[in-house]
């Protein structure tokens, strides 16, 4: 899961974008402030406050000025050229960050001209305008899904801009008999430096890019700048690429089903699919969008999956709907249930309770941290429960209750794995079975959303009563549980009119589009988030009615995922990419920085 959160922590960058008002005034306020710092270092004969005035109004105009007009002609040639992503918000966050970097560089240049008793202040604009090229060069390229030589040129507008400004503001200032020398000056300067700079940034994108399209068939570029979309308009056009590395699976889902006399009341779902990778993409909205499916109470658990069994599209949870249904066309009902009783072995701790001619067995290694169930080891779970209990169906739930930074997955071959085929050998199978009665509950919990880590379907809780326990089923749509929030709800609750209580995440990655990347519930708001439990416990009593039940296992076939094989060389590919570009990226930018530098600076005509 990490990283796919890491790269879900990337739209910090992408969403966070400040408003183009403030865009246009930090670039009139940097550039007269850089300026009067520059005239005021470099001061010869007038007075420090003319200085001021004279070198923030020069600066504004040659620098802040041209740097408001990039902002909005980039977008409208960016838009022109089919590109995307690049809106007016954007395009002038752009500018007004290149002018910073200008200004920045013309400052440091002041401090030297007034060491050295040099004038560098041309030589140092060109420098600084090669510097934004190449820097808007890469943003465009590398986001607005447009070709490097429509990028390279689209960045011209920019640095063509200032230099344009500044050839004119000198005309009217200065001797013009000395204008022709120092623009081709600056022309042959500045288109030499230019396009050393740039080929070194095509050069080393590349590169990054060469191992994406051998080993997955995708382009990197193609990735990011559809990624990009995804988070500033919601495009799922993501998607289509990753049909391009798809790899079809066939898995299980498995369920509950409980009928009052008006038809089914409820559905309680666990599909061996996992709930990503982010945002709306793929599968990342299952619980919600499969739950949504079906006319009565759903809860989506999340089943023994990792990201290898992402979903590549959100029409692929129709496959896990089709298998839903032809499973319940198969279910036969009856009145039986047992009460709900807890193990444990070492860290692993499962609550079990027997429905009719199933089973559902509730993990979770809390209170020490863990992450997804392997789908392999859950249908070892499965088939070593059916075995040791004598059912037809075990509905097997990673609760995803108790999470760090740390956290690892259950693979086969780790330990969590035989602690938890042992305490399956602890289940005692001879549980007397009773009538049963459930009642629901669910909420949007309007007032918090994802930023508390909650997603679209909020807060479910069913209560199971055998045998006058009564057992509290709590799911929330949410990416997993700040590690203690668990037992702070058990212990809130504990007045309530309950005898027990698990508390299940759905795993939904569509909370993770944050800048934090993991986003688990319980990082704040944690009174607030309890007085949720609390009513809905309340209210889910209240709905208390006597129902049949029936267990169904399915299997899913053909579902499109990133499978066991793709999602593995995907790391691999990013992790070599991150490797090489440590040692690529410093070597060829700065090489290519000290050449435009050396030649800027000590070439004269």
């Amino acid at each position: 899961m990490s990283s796919m959160s890491s790269v879900a922590g990337l739209s910090k960058f992408i969403t966070t974008l400040p408003n183009i008002k403030f865009s246009i005034a930090g670039m009139i306020l940097i550039s007269i402030i850089s300026g009067a710092l520059y005239f005021v270092i470099d001061a010869t004969s007038y007075s420090i406050l003319a200085e001021i005035v004279y070198g923030g109004l020069y600066t504004l105009l040659i620098i802040g000025v041209p740097s408001i007009m990039s902002g909005a002609l980039n977008q409208q040639v960016i838009s022109i050229l089919d590109g995307i992503n690049v809106k007016i918000k954007h395009s002038m966050f752009l500018s007004a960050l290149s002018m910073t970097i200008l200004c920045l560089i013309i400052v440091i240049g002041g401090i030297i001209s007034r060491i050295l008793n040099v004038d560098l202040f041309l030589n140092t604009l060109l420098f600084g305008c090669v510097l934004i090229y190449g820097f808007n060069t890469l943003v465009f390229w590398s986001t607005a899904k447009i070709r490097f030589t429509k990028a390279a040129l689209t960045a011209l507008i920019h640095p063509v801009l200032i230099l344009s400004m500044y050839i004119l503001i000198t005309f009217f200032v200065t001797d013009t008999s000395f204008m022709g020398p120092v623009i081709l000056q600056i022309a042959i300067k500045a288109i030499i430096a230019g396009v050393i700079f740039v080929l070194a940034i095509y050069a080393f994108i590349t590169v990054i890019a060469s191992p994406f399209k051998k080993n997955l068939g995708i382009g990197v570029l193609d990735l990011l700048s559809l990624f990009i979309a995804h988070m500033n308009e919601g495009s799922n056009s993501l998607e289509g690429l990753f049909t391009n590395m798809s790899e079809a699976i066939d898995t299980v889902v498995t369920f509950v089903s409980f009928k009052a006399e008006n038809g089914i009341k409820a559905l309680f779902i666990s599909p061996s699919v996992h709930p990503g990778p982010l945002g709306d993409l793929g599968g990342s909205n299952m619980p919600t969008i499969l739950s949504n499916k079906f006319d009565c109470f759903t809860m989506v658990a999340h089943g023994p999956s990792t990201h290898d069994f992402n979903p590549i599209a959100v029409s692929e949870i129709d496959k896990i709907e089709d298998a839903v249904r032809k499973g319940l066309e198969k279910v036969e009902y009856s009145p039986d249930a047992s009460i709900f009783v807890r193990y444990n072995s070492e860290n692993a701790n499962i609550g079990v309770q027997f429905f009719n001619k199933g089973m559902v067995i509730l993990s979770t290694f809390a209170p020490e941290g863990s992450d997804d169930i392997e789908f392999g080891v859950g249908l070892t779970m499965m088939a070593q429960s059916r075995s040791k209990c004598h059912v037809k169906d075990s509905v097997i739930v990673d609760c995803h209750n108790s999470f760090t930074p740390e956290s690892g997955e259950v693979l086969p071959g780790n330990a969590e794995v035989f602690h938890l085929i042992d305490v399956i050998d602890k289940i005692d199978i001879n549980q007397t079975k009773s009538s049963v009665k459930i009642g629901c509950s669910q909420t949007t919990m309007g007032d918090l959303n994802k930023q508390e880590g909650i997603g679209e379907s909020g807060l479910k809780t069913m209560i199971v009563e055998v045998e006058n326990q009564r057992t509290a089923y709590v799911l929330f749509d949410s990416n997993n549980m700040e590690i203690g929030f668990r037992q702070e709800i058990i212990d809130a609750t504990s007045d309530l009119e309950i005898d027990e209580l698990e508390v299940m995440t759905t795993d939904t990655h569509t909370v993770n589009t944050l800048s934090r990347g993991y986003n688990p519930i319980g990082i704040s708001k944690r009174p607030e988030i309890i007085e949720y439990v609390k009513t809905s416990i309340i209210e889910a009593i209240d709905d208390l009615e006597i129902v049949e039940v029936g267990t169904g296992t399915e299997k899913i076939r053909d579902l499109n995922t990133f499978g066991p094989n793709n999602s593995t060389e995907l790391i691999s590919t990013i992790s070599s990419v991150v490797a090489v570009s440590k040692i690529i990226a410093p070597v060829l930018l700065i090489t290519s920085l000290v050449i435009a530098f050396i030649w800027i600076f000590f070439t004269s005509f």
